[in-house]
């Protein structure tokens, strides 16, 4: 896949802006441009269970939009170790793809992310945000509840000055700022 001492980026836009568990020796800000953050991928393995499914973060398809997450460039030597790891971490429904994106410091490199395949069974899709909170607030998984997964993401995102999002708008709502459905 990647020829050897070649740079291997990863970028992250969910749970790997705030817990990158994997070696690397750069992280940078970064923009991919004609996606969009969305709660559209149920989790059955980390932020929820096969009874009761939480929600958790995809990349959709967005003309005219950008994301912003961080892209991590991977430790030399580690990449199949690393990329391995992810496969699995990601096996609940997402997809191994090379995107291009934009780094803070003006550079454009192609990196490896996890977008949630749409014709998976795990694919939950859209739905009004108050029913998507509804179900973060009930789910609760191996990894944790499933209203730490948005509340440390929105955390993160702010920390990256980001202004508006789907995250932050669920943020409010799950910490209280709008109950309503609940």
């Amino acid at each position: 896949m990647c020829a050897l001492n070649a740079s291997v980026w990863i970028f992250g836009y969910g749970s790997l802006v705030w817990r990158p568990d994997f070696p690397h020796v750069e992280a940078v800000p970064a923009w991919i441009s004609g996606y969009e953050r969305r709660f559209w991928q149920a989790s059955t393995d980390h932020r929820g269970t096969p009874a009761r499914p939480g929600r958790v973060a995809t990349l959709v398809e967005a003309p005219g939009l950008r994301c912003r997450g961080i892209a991590y460039r991977i430790t030399p030597g580690s990449a199949a170790d690393v990329l391995a790891y992810l496969d699995h971490r990601e096996k609940n429904g997402y997809l191994s793809r090379r995107l291009s994106l934009e780094l803070d410091d003006g550079r454009r490199i192609g990196a490896v992310t996890y977008i949630a395949d749409p014709r998976g069974i795990h694919f939950a899709g859209p739905a009004p945000l108050e029913e998507i909170a509804r179900q973060i607030r009930q789910a609760s998984g191996p990894s944790g509840a499933n209203v730490e997964y948005v509340v440390r993401l929105a955390d993160a995102l702010r920390h990256l000055g980001v202004a508006e999002d789907e995250t932050l708008e669920l943020d409010a709502m799950l910490r209280g700022g709008a109950q309503s459905g609940a």
